[in-house]
């Protein structure tokens, strides 16, 4: 402790002040990485959430005594009470999901309640319901629900009701199948509503189809997935490369298309008329008593006959028509190019050394046929499969592979920097306050060993006339690092830096040279 206080009084007044600079430095540095350490680790409870749901978390936050920080829009707490936490606000019910449902429809009463007021209120009843039942799917955040129920009116045609879902998710795309599951949901709740009337739509992907409505850009990619897919299981994986080229009918297009076959006739219609016509002509003589007699023959007298007979027979024949009407929308597949490469297989050649060579035609005619079976292959449409086998180019030995985790992986980053600031400081507070002192050491031991050096012949003259210092001149502290060979070149130095000491020395030993003489 002496010698600091030594130490201290011998710095001059700039040096006090870097070390007293120094000293504070470090020590709030200290101070504020213990401070920071000290906190509790913070962890996010919520984000996103709307104004009214916020507050009510937050307020059951602090009725929990939880610390907790708001930073923007999301809320955080210590990092060893989230989970806890999350479990007993989501038993109170909170954050609440969704909008308020049939709840709307328990403060209505029946008094000053127009038929408009009610269907309103049963609307919007009815889209807070769903958006509820919609936020039961684990990768959904938010749901928004907008129900568009045309009302009829008088003479008014009746529209077809639509709607629209509006999602927010975790991260996770909204797949075709749930999309799919949410238009037949929506359409179920709203009477008359039918499927493709319904819209998914999500907030950072936009439109989603359904496997129903799939562009075709989606139909593409997913004929390409299966077509590798198959392929993958027989070559492996990285083996074959798909490239799938859809041209599909971009404009509405009716078709209607007449044939007449001359060929072929059919019979329409069939009428058969027959007629008869049967006619007869008599005359008698005039009546006497003989002709009334038995006996008598009758005199037959003049007579005429005449019969016609006719048939008639008419057939309709019309010859053979077909008619054929297309209606292509757009979307359509107009025409379908596929194009596969396949990896090579290795074989020992000649010389007994492996080499990939392509594969044989037969396999190549099986790949084909599993192509075409899962593209929907059409030969009359101008559809085109092309299937090659050629050796893939080789690769390096050295790849890039995926690193696997290890301790630093399972370890804390952030502690990790606490820790490494924290002794890193440290280490600087050390250097700062133990540097003088060590300096100070360093001094004395050279001295000492100056000290047990034997003394440099010198002439006794000189050793008679030279006196020895007063006590009252200050000590000398030279720089280690000055050349201690040639004691003439450290004197020289030493008197240049230390002019005032220098003079006194030199002062005192004229005046003690004067004194015997």
């Amino acid at each position: 402790m002496l010698k600091l206080q030594d130490y201290w009084r011998e710095r001059s007044a700039k040096q006090k002040a870097i070390l007293a600079a120094a000293f504070a430095i470090a020590f709030a540095s200290i101070i504020g990485l213990s401070w920071l350490a000290g906190r509790p680790n913070m962890a996010m409870l919520y984000a996103g959430l709307d104004p009214q749901q916020s507050g009510e978390v937050m307020a059951a936050v602090e009725k929990s005594g939880v610390p907790y920080q708001i930073r923007g829009d999301s809320i955080w707490v210590e990092a060893s009470q989230r989970d806890a936490l999350r479990m007993t606000l989501a038993g109170e019910g909170l954050p609440s999901n969704g909008g308020t449902g049939y709840e709307i429809l328990d403060g209505m009463s029946g008094f000053g309640t127009t038929s408009q007021m009610f269907d309103a209120a049963y609307w919007r009843a009815k889209e807070g319901e769903l958006a509820r039942t919609i936020l039961a799917v684990p990768n959904i955040k938010t749901a928004r629900v907008h129900l568009a129920v045309p009302t009829a009116r008088g003479y008014r045609r009746e529209a077809q009701p639509s709607a629209s879902v509006t999602l927010t998710t975790n991260g996770s795309s909204i797949s075709r199948a749930q999309a799919k599951a949410l238009k037949f949901l929506i359409s179920s709740g709203v009477p008359g509503m039918s499927p493709d009337r319904v819209s998914v739509i999500d907030s950072e992907r936009g439109v989603v189809a359904s496997s129903d409505d799939l562009g075709a850009e989606d139909r593409q990619a997913e004929m390409k997935r299966n077509v590798e897919r198959i392929l993958e299981a027989h070559v492996g994986p990285g083996n074959a490369i798909v490239e799938l080229n859809m041209d599909v009918v971009t404009e509405s297009e009716l078709v209607t298309e007449q044939r007449y076959d001359p060929e072929q006739r059919a019979l329409i219609s069939q009428e058969i008329e027959e007629s008869a016509d049967q006619s007869s002509n008599q005359q008698s003589g005039a009546v006497t008593a003989a002709s009334n007699l038995p006996e008598k023959q009758q005199d037959s007298g003049d007579q005429s006959r005449s019969q016609r007979s006719e048939n008639r027979q008419r057939s309709n024949f019309e010859v053979s028509r077909t008619t054929r009407e297309v209606n292509r929308q757009p979307g359509a597949t107009r025409r379908l190019t596929v194009a596969v490469l396949v990896n090579g297989v290795t074989r020992a050649n000649a010389e007994g050394t492996a080499e990939l060579v392509p594969r044989d035609e037969a396999e190549l005619q099986s790949l084909r046929e599993l192509v075409a079976s899962a593209t929907g292959f059409d030969e009359g449409r101008g559809d085109a499969i092309t299937v090659k086998s050629l050796p893939f180019a080789t690769l390096s030995d050295e790849g890039t592979l995926a690193s696997q985790g290890g301790l630093l992986s399972q370890l804390d980053l952030n502690g990790l920097i606490k820790i490494a600031l924290i002794g890193v400081f440290a280490l600087l507070l050390v250097f700062f306050l133990l540097r003088p002192v060590l300096r100070a050491r360093a001094a004395e031991s050279r001295a000492a060993l100056d000290d047990s050096r034997p003394p440099a012949p010198t002439n006794a003259a000189e050793n008679a006339t030279m006196p020895p210092l007063s006590p009252a001149v200050a000590e000398i502290d030279y720089s280690p690092t000055l050349d201690e060979g040639d004691p003439v070149t450290r004197l020289k130095e030493l008197m240049k830096s230390r002019k005032d000491e220098s003079l006194k020395v030199l002062s005192g030993w004229i005046e003690k040279r004067e004194d015997p003489a």
